[in-house]
């Protein structure tokens, strides 16, 4: 999802090839034979005339057609097919292979929120936008439940006429499940066959609990869609939690599925990068992808195929909006980095969905729950944590960890990780307890998620959990029971990051804040499949229309509907433009008009946790400026990074010419900046940065600059000051010098400093994170 997570495998490169004279560093070739499966990127210029497509071509020279899974054409000129690792090494050699990846599972990162975005019915941006009538929001994730009310298509207008996309039939999915508003819908299993039938890292699909069609086993695919996208569904609820009005971001925009995920199975390299190539084709507007490695390393976007194929799709004008991942809140762990992808974080809103811990000693404790049911009625049971025992498995409520004779009849305590949060939960109920207090560790602090327990169940933080366990040792005989307080609206602090969305810097180019921005990702209500209940066990056999989930997964959709209402109002903006808009206009403190905290500690959060800020689509329907990116940018971006001409060309499908003069990857013409100074500067040192705004409000204004320097040791400047635009007179640019004084630079515990840089008429406020740091490039 980036909800919150599976566990994810390393990852697995095969090899770089001797691309222009210069030798890429390699993973030394494993001597296991095994069959895999490789994505090949090949020079389609060097098709021999004799052939008359490329297909022809790659089944003829490089791979029997038995071995070829997808042919690539649009994002990607290539094929994928499944050879053992010698083979796969013949073939690098061929002089028309630009590169060799092995295919690599990912996984999926796993309401009020479309108001706390600073929408409102007939007014601003969904009225400005028709609610995104006519954009077409693509959604790679694990299919769709066509039935739910959420993707009706009454009331909606005739399929835009730019579309060429199928509904691709398949189990229990037949044409009538699409219509005007789920307007096609795919499905991608080839890669996972592969690894299931040959592959040494698993895969295969269960067809038992699957279906081989793009209809949802998972649940996931259905959440994000009607996040993005989903009608207004009236008495909509979670048994009864979040009870009201669901709808989603741009309840009118249409809705392409690409099921590229399969249930417990994860996603493969290979399916993804085909699902880009027919959506592009497909005609989409959006790409919606809450999908990443997850696992703490990023590949070189050469070696990625979300950022190869999100470049493809970015290059045709199409937004790609993709989830930061779960792994926050420590550092460096935000993935999808590419700056052609739209990065998002997660935030909460403010509903919250309390339970309350009362011990024997009449202490009240405060956490979170979403049971449903039978209450506890106040009455007091016995407090036990297996944990005290010092055996690890006890402590985590792990499968057959606990003894039913101890447990029996009371209350467990049982601690965060190693096992899906629901799974502790009937790890109890089997063993015979009647409740269970889920308590964070230090590495999830205070941040919190609401789950619908299969028995009564309260999640606290890592304080109170702390509060609760040495109540426990102190206590002869600790006694405790749980009260569930339903729905709370007006929550204040909110949005606050969430303790689990993926925190910067960057881990490819420190000099490119990452995540862009964050969204709604806390407790988010949506649509839910009915092939399982909504903790997605398999014992858990209720049926729900909507569930409540967390994730990067759910704050990604947030901006994939947002782009849609941006694109539909102004159909002439670049994704560049799009993203430019939201992150320029993002809010950065709370509604309390407080600088926005971080859930993990408490403390003020930074750029490294939000990006920009939280997205406020009302100001960013008229941003004032935007910082816009070209192609040709983009390719400058990766020359500055050393790649070369065939490199390039593996991301861009055509061969690039960089120029004489190296340039710089800061001077990408972002909307945030990072100063990076080397940690062996000593004395004054200086860093330059040019950007260029377009206006895209009225003529004739003049903007100001105005500048909050991070703290001591740092000076910024802009000039000009003013930036004059006219009725012929579109874009200006301006320099920013930043100067650090290393004696006097002190960096706050995330490594940095941090500041601003704004430009005002007097009616648009156009913001930019400015982030100093002292690193060495990576």
């Amino acid at each position: 999802m980036a909800a919150i997570p599976y566990s994810s495998l390393p990852l697995q490169f095969l090899f770089f090839l001797l691309l222009s004279g210069s030798f890429l560093q390699t993973r030394t070739l494993s001597t296991d034979q095994t069959v895999k499966t490789f994505i090949f990127r090949i020079d389609s210029q060097s098709k021999p005339s004799i052939f008359p497509t490329h297909y022809h071509w790659y089944s003829s020279e490089f791979a029997s057609p038995v071995q070829i899974l997808h042919t690539y054409d649009t994002v990607f000129h290539g094929f994928s097919a499944t050879l053992s690792p010698d083979q796969a090494a013949s073939l690098s050699r061929h002089p028309s292979v630009l590169a060799v990846i092995e295919d690599q599972r990912r996984q999926l990162h796993t309401t009020r929120s479309p108001q706390f975005l600073g929408l409102r019915n007939q007014q601003g941006l969904w009225s400005e936008s028709d609610y995104g009538s006519d954009v077409i929001i693509g959604v790679f994730d694990t299919g769709i439940w066509p039935e739910r009310r959420s993707f009706s298509d009454l009331n909606i207008g005739s399929i835009p006429s730019k579309w060429k996309g199928v509904c691709q039939v398949g189990v229990k999915f037949t044409a009538k499940n699409c219509n005007k508003k789920i307007i096609g819908a795919r499905f991608f299993s080839k890669g996972h066959e592969a690894a299931g039938s040959a592959g040494p890292i698993g895969g295969g699909i269960n067809e038992t609990v699957e279906f081989m069609s793009p209809r949802d086993a998972d649940g996931h695919g259905t959440h994000t869609a009607s996040t993005a996208a989903g009608r207004h569904a009236f008495r909509a609820s979670m048994e009864g939690y979040a009870a009201g009005v669901a709808k989603g971001v741009a309840p009118k925009a249409r809705l392409a599925v690409y099921k590229v995920c399969w249930k417990n199975a994860g996603c493969f390299d290979s399916d993804i990068l085909a699902a880009f190539d027919a959506a592009v084709n497909d005609g989409v507007d959006v790409i919606s992808i809450s999908i990443g490695g997850g696992d703490g390393i990023s590949s070189p976007y050469y070696l990625d195929p979300i950022a190869i194929g999100s470049y493809g799709a970015a290059s045709r004008g199409v937004f790609v909006s993709s989830s930061a991942g779960n792994d926050g809140p420590n550092g460096m762990s935000v993935t999808n980095l590419a700056p052609w992808i739209v990065t998002v974080g997660a935030g909460t809103i403010d509903r919250n969905f309390p339970a309350e811990v009362r011990l024997g000693d009449g202490r009240r404790l405060y956490g979170v729950s979403l049971y449903a049911g039978a209450p506890l009625s106040d009455k007091m049971y016995p407090l036990i944590y297996p944990g005290k025992s010092g055996v690890l498995s006890a402590s985590l409520c792990m499968e057959n960890s606990l003894d039913p004779n101890l447990v029996r009849g009371k209350i467990v305590i049982c601690d965060r990780g190693s096992s899906p949060r629901v799974a502790k939960g009937l790890v109890v109920k089997k063993a015979g307890g009647v409740g269970m207090i889920l308590a964070n560790g230090i590495s999830n602090g205070e941040g919190l998620v609401g789950d619908a327990h299969l028995l009564p169940a309260c999640a606290l933080g890592s304080d109170e959990g702390d509060a609760v366990k040495a109540y426990i040792t102190s206590t002869a005989n600790p006694t405790a029971t749980i009260d569930f307080k339903g729905t709370i609206l007006g929550i204040k602090p909110a949005p606050v990051v969430a303790s689990f969305s993926a925190r910067g810097p960057n881990g490819l180019n420190l000099e490119i804040l990452k995540p862009d921005l964050i969204a709604p990702g806390v407790n988010i209500l949506a649509a839910w499949t009915e092939a399982v209940g909504p903790t997605g066990l398999d014992s858990d056999l209720r049926k729900t229309e909507f569930n409540i989930l967390s994730g990067t997964s759910m704050a990604c959709p947030h901006v994939s509907g947002a782009a849609a209402l941006l694109k539909s109002a102004h159909p002439d903006w670049s994704p560049a433009a799009i993203r430019s808009a939201m992150m320029t206009t993002a809010s950065i403190v709370d509604n309390s008009n407080q600088p926005m905290t971080d859930e993990a500690t408490g403390n003020a959060s930074t750029p490294y946790d939000f990006g920009a800020g939280h997205v406020n689509l009302d100001r960013a329907m008229d941003p004032g400026l935007v910082y816009d990116i070209t192609n040709d940018d983009y390719v400058n971006f990766l020359c500055a990074n050393g790649y070369g001409p065939k490199l390039i060309q593996v991301i861009t499908r055509i061969p690039a010419r960089c120029p004489a003069k190296r340039p710089r990857p800061e001077n990408l013409n972002y909307p945030s900046i990072a100063a990076l100074f080397s940690t062996q500067s000593r004395g004054v040192s200086s860093k330059s940065f040019i950007r260029t705004v377009t206006n895209v409000g009225g003529p004739n204004v003049v903007y100001t600059v105005k500048v909050v320097s991070p703290e001591k040791g740092v000076t910024v400047t802009v000039k000009p000051s003013r930036l004059v635009f006219t009725e012929g007179v579109k874009k200006s640019s301006f320099v920013v010098t930043v100067t650090a004084d290393s004696k006097n630079l002190v960096l706050n515990d995330s490594g940095a400093v941090f500041g601003s840089i704004s430009w005002s008429d007097g009616k648009h406020e156009v913001r930019s994170p400015l982030v100093v740091t002292q690193m060495d490039p990576l």
